[in-house]
């Protein structure tokens, strides 16, 4: 599910000479790889670099180095380019690619079950893996593994067990953190959470009682002191608000510790889940789903680390897979659509679904009403982040039969790496992996969208001796901010800016004076982004009118409404948000606890299945 509040996204017009100007409002732009207000944070560009691509789904991704380590469920690997059966070599469930080049690496552990979970050790040496496998090579290591980052070897020292499926892991310090659908670690009693030592596999102390659903996510504190644990549970040791699909734990006990944002997001139970957790010093960022009675969240939250207090929320509708921060934005990836409630795109009909998302990482302004109907929980009032213009094309696979695209984000400080079962990235063949780069190593070739017969202005003579050219605005994926030239005859003849993204393209008019009547003129408009890729539309033409014809060309813009003097100052009202930077971060304590409604069947929605066929036999 998501929500969704329409943002004013509105046409920036330039000083020219030539013409009467038509302004659209003011209003704030939206962050993308060169943002029109500098005080917005930079997105990476949409340009999908050439990456390594697998035959299935990926589940998890770490970047250590210059290395990045892919899990999942797949049995081939190929490069960038390559169709789908050719050039292809084995990788099971487990494979590496250069973060750099996107070119794939020998590293080959072969395992023979899927990989739900990969962290680092914190001095990056190694790498822990978790999943449903039960063999590396010709080696058994039941569901956990640890391999070299120097050699790829497999650690032979390092072979804890569990019982059923590991699917989240952290590092902090000499302890590694699991959590998943297991009963027994070590062969003695953890119910779906569990520590090892990062060196030998022994059992540590960390523990708690999670009666049921599965442990999906989990993140470490800064310190190392606390433990977030995320998933379909419907308690924690016992308890409930928090305890009801997350819980703060400590980390050398398993106790429960204060969380408050646990006692406002309850997604649990068999309609419901946390689906991730990842943090920064700044807080813990997490996703959801919710299917049905007894849960009530898709999207994103951010919580401080101080006692879990909501940060902000986005509440786009849409199950929300994965989310990421790096720098000043929060990357998601999901199949979003709606998010009016927070100044985002509206629903259509047939869905779109932007299955890539980025929003600041602060809070900028408050989620208003839901405008959907349904049983999406009302978040009015709460706190949201603002949606960034960043916007690549990534189409949803058929390997899980969910009908989805990204189920995974990771990021560093240059990179942006989205991981699933897709197939297609900005329409061109990519299949299961794609990186994504800061501008400063990126091609920057993503340009206006919209070119030849699709992008061409309507014409029109309102006076003796003028043109009206009116058109669309069009778009780019990874820029807002994009400038139009108006030729006239092949002669540009006025310049102007305008704001719009794919889902809201405002229209822009500019009128063209002295024209002589009864003359001939040929018009188009030519569109560019701040990085100079251009588009230019079909040349349309139009017989510039006399006043003696003017009774027989009416214009068909012109509005029949009675005229009525507007301060353009104020229509349309941009939504007003806070300046990021003077946004304290709230203390709500404790927040009030919100019971999901049972009697409420929400929209179909799609369910992630956590244990996706096909799968090997007896590895869940």
């Amino acid at each position: 599910m998501a929500r969704s509040v329409r943002s004013p996204i509105v046409a920036m017009i330039a000083t020219a000479a030539l013409a009467v100007t038509i302004f659209f409002g003011t209003g704030s732009a939206q962050a993308d790889t060169a943002p029109p207000n500098s005080s917005t944070p930079n997105t990476v560009a949409a340009d999908a670099l050439p990456t390594a691509q697998i035959n299935g789904v990926v589940w998890t991704q770490t970047i250590v180095g210059n290395t990045v380590y892919v899990g999942g469920q797949f049995t081939r690997a190929r490069p960038a380019g390559a169709s789908a059966g050719t050039s292809e070599v084995t990788r099971n469930n487990l494979m590496a690619y250069n973060l750099s080049t996107g070119v794939m690496t020998s590293f080959n552990p072969n395992l023979n079950g899927a990989v739900r979970a990969i962290t680092a050790s914190p001095d990056g040496s190694r790498i822990y893996v978790g999943g449903a496998f039960t063999t590396v090579g010709s080696v058994t290591r039941t569901r956990l593994a640890s391999f070299s980052t120097a050699t790829g070897g497999l650690d032979s020292s390092w072979k804890p067990t569990a019982n059923n499926t590991v699917r989240a892991l952290g590092a902090f310090g000499s302890t590694v953190f699991a959590g998943g659908s297991f009963t027994s670690a070590n062969s003695q009693g953890r119910q779906r959470i569990a520590s090892f030592t990062g060196s030998t596999g022994s059992l540590g102390t960390w523990k708690g009682t999670v009666p049921d659903g599965a442990v999906n996510a989990l993140t470490v504190s800064p310190n190392g002191d606390r433990v977030v644990i995320g998933g379909s549970f419907t308690s924690y040791n016992g308890a409930t608000t928090p305890g009801y699909g997350m819980a703060a734990t400590n980390s050398s006990s398993g106790a429960g510790m204060t969380w408050n944002i646990g006692k406002l997001i309850k997604n649990a139970g068999p309609n419901g889940s946390i689906l991730s957790l990842t943090s920064d010093s700044g807080g813990v960022y997490g996703t959801g789903y919710d299917y049905g009675p007894g849960a009530m969240f898709e999207g994103t939250f951010r919580a401080s680390w101080s006692s879990g207090n909501t940060v902000w929320i986005e509440d786009c509708h849409g199950d929300t897979y994965s989310a990421v921060p790096v720098g000043d934005v929060v990357y998601t990836t999901a199949h979003a659509h709606f998010c009016g409630n927070i100044g985002g795109f509206s629903e259509t009909s047939p869905r779109t679904f932007h299955r890539t998302l980025a929003f600041t990482k602060n809070a900028t302004g408050i989620i208003t009403r839901n405008s959907t109907g349904g049983s999406y929980f009302n978040f009015e009032g709460r706190p949201r982040p603002s949606l960034l213009t960043f916007y690549p094309d990534i189409n949803a696979g058929n390997f899980t039969g969910q009908n989805q695209g990204p189920w995974n984000v990771a990021a560093n400080s240059q990179y942006v790496l989205y991981g699933g079962e897709f197939t297609l990235v900005n329409n061109k063949r990519q299949q299961g992996l794609v990186r994504f780069a800061v501008s400063s190593i990126a091609p920057d070739k993503e340009g206006p969208r919209v070119t030849g017969a699709s992008f061409t202005p309507t014409l029109t003579t309102p006076t003796a001796g003028t043109v009206k050219v009116t058109w669309t605005s069009n778009y780019d994926r990874d820029n807002e901010l994009l400038t139009y030239r108006v030729l006239r005859n092949g002669a540009v003849v006025r310049t102007q800016t305008g704001l719009s993204v794919d889902w809201s393209r405002p229209t822009i008019s500019w009128t063209d004076t002295g024209r002589t009547p009864g003359t001939t003129y040929s018009y188009q408009i030519r569109v560019s982004d701040p990085f100079g890729n251009t588009v230019t539309g079909d040349a349309v033409s139009v017989r510039a009118a006399s006043a003696a014809t003017l009774t027989q060309t009416p214009d068909p813009t012109a509005s029949t409404e009675p005229k009525v003097a507007h301060d353009v100052n104020l229509l349309p009202a941009p939504e007003v948000a806070p300046d990021a930077q003077l946004v304290p971060e709230p203390q709500v304590v404790p927040e009030p606890e919100a019971v999901p409604d049972l009697n409420v069947v929400p929209e179909p929605a799609v369910v992630p299945d956590l244990n996706v066929l096909p799968a090997p036999k007896g590895q869940e």
